[in-house]
Parts: structure tokens; sequence; C-alpha cells
């Protein structure tokens, strides 16, 4: 165990040296990888803040049951109350709209007072709105709640007043797909970039590398440096990358805060949170030793 110990503390010194002794094409590297992973990094502080925002802004997405004329205000009240013992969990609220109330209602607006008053009686059905409980899928709920209260017979027609979370929704979905292409093209990139990058330290070692072979060393010895050195690489692009993204969001929390404030509303950006950050930057990491694997797998062949 003390052997296998000082075999990655002597690669990881050498991996260190070796960044050290080429600090401009190291630093090179790492910039070129870090402001490709700011990109996604960005992407999800964007995705991370627009969902709560629009879970603020959904408020209240409701259905509107219009009920048949010819049914009784009991059993309209039987209707409501059957909505509240079979939809309780996913519903905040529910409640009767008599027809008269509905039409007091809209006599209150100047824009519907004047047409309203030259109709000979009350054109307005009785109805039944159902308001939802805040969750994470209002469109797909509220889909399928209307599917089953249209099959109701005391149920003329059931409206939808939450199409713009449907759209929201959709919105968000094509950001998650986007933001995953783009992780997987900034994968590649980091693959790359680490395997030319290692690909040519070991050309330039060749060298040594050939009599470190010829005094017995072994080829996970000879290779071991070098997977640190993609390691480290990753790493350090993404600290480096992290800190790119935070420094970007300061002006367009500037530009967003105006913006939002406009609309009586408060929005910024952040970053994601510490887990989701350690948990790419891991990857990263990963990434880098693996395109590393691969680089010097036949470079150190002799």
């Amino acid at each position: 165990m003390i052997r296998w110990l000082r075999y990655h503390q002597y690669a990881l010194r050498i991996a260190l040296r070796r960044l050290h002794s080429h600090p401009f094409s190291s630093l090179a590297n790492i910039v070129v990888i870090a402001l490709t992973l700011a990109a996604p990094i960005i992407g999800a502080a964007i995705l991370a803040s627009s969902e709560p925002l629009a879970r603020q802004m959904s408020v209240a997405p409701e259905l509107t049951l219009f009920i048949k004329a010819d049914t009784p205000r009991a059993e309209q009240r039987s209707v409501l109350e059957r909505i509240k013992a079979e939809s309780g969990p996913v519903i905040a609220a529910a409640r009767l709209l008599p027809r008269e109330q509905a039409l007091k209602s809209l006599q209150t607006d100047p824009t519907w007072a004047q047409a309203l008053a030259a109709l000979p009686d009350n054109p307005l059905p009785d109805a039944i709105v159902v308001t939802l409980a805040d969750n994470s899928a209002p469109a797909k709920i509220s889909n399928e709640l209307a599917q089953q209260w249209r099959t109701w017979p005391q149920i003329d027609h059931v409206q939808l007043d939450s199409e713009w979370v449907r759209r929201l929704e959709s919105l968000l979905s094509f950001i998650r797909w986007g933001l995953g292409m783009l992780s997987l093209g900034v994968a590649l990139v980091v693959l790359a970039t680490v395997f030319n990058t290692v690909r040519l330290q070991a050309l330039t070692q060749r060298e040594e590398i050939a009599v470190a072979r010829l005094v017995g060393a072994t080829e996970p010895f000879v290779r071991r440096p070098f997977l640190y050195l993609g390691a480290l690489t990753g790493l350090a692009a993404s600290l480096c990358a992290i800190l790119l993204a935070r420094l970007a969001l300061i002006p367009l929390n500037t530009t967003l805060g105006r913006l939002a404030r406009s609309y009586g509303m408060e929005w910024s950006l952040h970053l994601p949170d510490a887990a989701s950050l350690s948990l790419a930057t891991l990857v990263v990491a990963i990434l880098g030793a693996v395109a590393a694997r691969l680089s010097v797998t036949r470079t150190t062949r002799f």
C-alpha cells in the first residue's frame, strides 16, 4: 500500500513538473477548455434560474368546467365535491361559479358592460373553477384532469387556462436538450484537446520514456504521470470555467435585473449548486484522464 501511494505521489509530482515546464502551452490549453466549459455552465445557470421563475409566474394554472344548462344546483355541488374528493392532492382549490355571479363580474368591466346590457338574458353557463396545486408538470396534470372531466355527464366543456404553461415547459425542455447536446460537444472538445496535448508531451519525451523502459519501468509506471497530467488539466480548466462563468453572470444580472424590475419581478441568474459543480468538475477530470490514457496507449509503446 505504501509503495502504491509512493508511485502515485511520484506520478503527481512529475505531472505538476511537466505543467510547470511548459507554462504557456499548458495555460493555453487550460484556457481553451475553460472557455468551452463556461458555455454549458452559463446555460445551466439560465435553466436553473428560469425554473423557479416559471413556478413563480405560473401562480395558479386553472381549469374551468362549464356545466350543462339543465344541471340542478344540488348536482353541481355534488360534482364539486367529487372533484375535491378524487383530485385533492393535485388541486389547490375548487369553487362553484354561478352564472349570476359570473355575469355581475363581467358587468363591472366597462368593456363588457355595454354588450351585456343589450342581451335579453344571461348567456353565461354555471361553471366550476379548479386551481391546480404547485407542481413540476402543470401542463401534463391539467391535460389528464381535463380528459377525465370531459367524460362526466354534467360537464359540457373544459377550458384549460394554462396554454402559456405548456409553452413555457416546451421552451424549458428545449433548453435542457440543447444544454445536453452542448455538454456532449464540450466533452468531445475536452477529449480532443487533452488527447493532443498529452500526445505531444509523450512525443517530446520519447527518449526519456525509452530509457525508463530500458531500466525496467513498467507500462503503467510510464503512463501514470500522463494520466495525472490529463486529470490536472481538466481540473484546472473546470475551476477556471466556473470563475469565468461567475464573472460573466455579473453584467448579465445587471441587465436582467433592470428588465425584470420593469415587469415588477426580481430575477437574477446564479450558478448551479455546489454539488452539481463538483460533480461536473470530477467528470471533466475523469475525461482528461481518459483522453490521456487513450493518447499514451500507442505513444509510449516501443
